[in-house]
């Protein structure tokens, strides 16, 4: 017989009791009504009963949401979710592995892992240098994200948003605001973009 929405709901509450009377946690017993006699039935539950569940129509669950639990839940999951998409977008991007251990802790299996799954071309020889224009686009972009951070480092976002509006490779884009975040911008560009002039004086 075809199993209804009603024993599967049985179905995964009994097995979750089950697991909390074998591992001795007696308080999640308690918070869902099972008493004395009700743990005792359920010691004495096997495999088939479960199987035997699949012919209820109807289940003897008492389910309420609580939405002080629920609502934290969904944004954790959100706040997940949205991570793991930039994650994903900057590998398709070709992120250098450095730059997402240290903005994602992924380690180096994840990480050739994830560009296996999308399908992202092995990159060889030397990361590709961006010419002075884009330099100087990017040098202002992030320049005026950084707002002071001592360690030149952007949210994983700001630099989906670097590459999309300099046009400059990823690997590049992290290879630069590192070296500026370290030694500053070395190419004579103040934050106008203009030529600095040294004083004569």
């Amino acid at each position: 017989m075809e199993s209804t929405k009603e024993s599967d709901l049985v179905t995964a509450v009994l097995m979750y009791a089950i697991r909390c009377l074998a591992e001795g946690d007696h308080v999640a017993l308690q918070n869902m009504k099972f008493g004395p006699r009700e743990i005792e039935a359920l010691r004495e539950m096997n495999v088939s009963d479960l199987y035997r569940v699949e012919s209820l129509r109807a289940h003897c669950l008492d389910i309420a949401l609580n939405r002080q639990v629920y609502w934290p839940m969904i944004d954790h999951l959100r706040v997940q979710r949205e991570s793991e998409e930039t994650l994903q977008s900057l590998i398709a991007a070709d992120a250098p592995h450095e730059m997402l251990l240290i903005l994602f802790g992924l380690n180096a299996r994840d990480y050739g892992r994830l560009r296996r799954t999308l399908s992202v071309s092995p990159s060889v020889g030397r990361p590709p240098e961006a010419d002075e224009e884009s330099s100087n686009r990017l040098w202002q972009a992030w320049s005026s994200r950084v707002d002071g951070e001592t360690t030149g480092l952007l949210a994983p976002n700001d630099y989906l948003e670097l590459h999309r509006e300099t046009g400059v490779p990823m690997r590049a884009i992290w290879n630069l605001t590192q070296r500026w975040a370290q030694y500053g911008n070395l190419t004579g560009q103040n934050d106008d973009g203009a030529a600095q002039v040294g004083d004569d004086g």
